[in-house]
């Protein structure tokens, strides 16, 4: 380890070794910034690269929209609808208490007040997020982001637009621009001729990317083994131990391994490692559902139905089709309810989409916070560091999470930009 700093107060020790926890898009975008500043990383997951929420997602790069998951239209959800297997927002009807509890805190915090402290905080990550892609793109990583050369959310109706077009307008009141025009149904389909006659009204949005995000996860792994990072599947870590030299990676196969500090980036399963270091934010699973089918005309860009939470990319020759947002535990069973329902919603939204031929179905833990911010920094100790908690926007956020994260690591100095998300907190 190298200390730096011109007085003993100020001296911040570099760790010469980290242990990342988690190979999803934001341990390995962790790992790989490390690695520029000449750090040694190890990644250990339990299943392998892109093994839960980075795989399946619809792999939106859309900073303009990454906003606060508890919001006021979600008190616009009954009981009865919540309890629907069919209902975009689900909830077991034999919740645990501790999903009991994060759904109170949750609601608390789906006030127009606080989703708009809420936004505040997101903004300046935001405005670096593409950045952080590019970052990665300059270096030599080779996965591919792809321009939205349209990207369109699409209603039936006028009525139902204006939900968006108002949460639009606080968007832009919170300081975060997106640009954007309100469009006819005919005018949409001349767009897209994906989008069938149902479509009414439509908002286009500019300045969008998107990626395959198994495919872009699986690259940025692969770049972190080319400069030296050894990633290792299959290790479930049980605890860590922090120790007043460093900090032991106890596995459950008895291993015992020391380094320098330690990044918990486990998504939906921070919880189980961080509490033990002053984590109390409640980490619940908000699963998300997937699914490809063929299509006659593949968009040449992401499609949203808002009205439906169903969020549609094209890969390749086919349509990856998406949406849900299950309040279960992380590794339950795939429920084909919930794919059933997302095909019922979309089947009258898209033309000459063989919804009935549908490939890898999934399900994937979007790791979900009550107030709608990740958890992002150091912990009780200053050699665990959490990355986590991004909701829907872990993809998006990714990279400049990672970034951000390596220089709070090598520097001992919080950006800014992370200020507002404390594990502490």
């Amino acid at each position: 380890m190298v200390a730096v700093g011109s007085s003993a107060q100020s001296t911040h020790i570099v760790p010469d070794r980290v242990a990342v926890v988690g190979a999803g898009m934001i341990g390995l975008a962790t790992a790989w910034f490390l690695q520029e500043a000449g750090i040694e990383v190890t990644v250990l997951d339990r299943e392998g690269v892109a093994a839960g929420a980075s795989w399946g997602n619809a792999g939106w790069l859309t900073p303009g929209l990454a906003t606060p998951l508890p919001e006021p239209a979600v008190l616009k959800y009954g009981i009865g609808a919540v309890l629907s297997p069919s209902s975009p927002v689900y909830v077991p009807p034999t919740a645990s208490p501790r999903l009991i509890s994060f759904l109170t805190r949750f609601a608390r915090n789906s006030t127009a007040g606080r989703w708009k402290t809420a936004m505040e905080a997101l903004v300046p990550i935001n405005r670096q997020a593409l950045n952080g892609f590019d970052a990665l793109a300059r270096a030599g990583v080779e996965a591919e982001t792809y321009e939205a050369k349209s990207f369109l959310a699409a209603y039936r109706t006028e009525a139902e637009r204006t939900v968006l077009l108002e949460e639009i307008e606080h968007i832009h009141a919170a300081g975060q621009g997106i640009e954007f025009e309100a469009i006819s149904g005919d005018d949409a389909r001349e767009i897209e001729p994906s989008l069938s006659d149902e479509i009414g009204a439509a908002i286009r949005l500019h300045g969008q990317r998107f990626i395959n995000p198994g495919e872009y996860v699986h690259m940025l792994a692969d770049s972190v083994r080319a400069r030296g990072g050894n990633i290792v599947s299959g290790v479930v870590v049980k605890d860590i131990v922090d120790e007043i030299r460093g900090v032991r990676v106890v596995t459950a196969d008895g291993d015992s391994t020391p380094y320098d500090a330690v990044v918990m980036a486990t998504g939906a399963w921070l919880g189980d490692l961080a509490r033990q270091f002053g984590v109390r934010t409640v980490v619940q699973a908000g699963r998300g559902y997937s699914f490809s089918v063929p299509i006659a005309h593949v968009p040449a860009g992401p499609v949203y139905f808002p009205a439906q939470r169903i969020a549609c990319t094209p890969l390749g020759d086919r349509l990856r089709v998406a949406g849900m947002m299950e309040f279960r535990k992380p590794d339950a069973k795939l429920d084909p309810r919930r794919i059933d329902a997302i095909v019922e919603a979309a089947r009258p939204l898209l033309r000459d989409a063989d919804l009935d031929a549908r490939t890898f179905e999934w399900v994937g833990p979007r790791p979900c916070t009550p107030d709608g911010l990740p958890l992002i920094g150091a912990t009780s100790s200053p050699r665990v560091f959490a990355a986590g908690g991004h909701g829907m926007w872990g993809i998006t956020l990714g990279p400049i999470t990672g970034q951000l994260l390596a220089e709070t690591i090598t520097t001992g100095r919080t950006p800014v930009e992370l200020a507002p998300f404390n594990p502490l907190r």
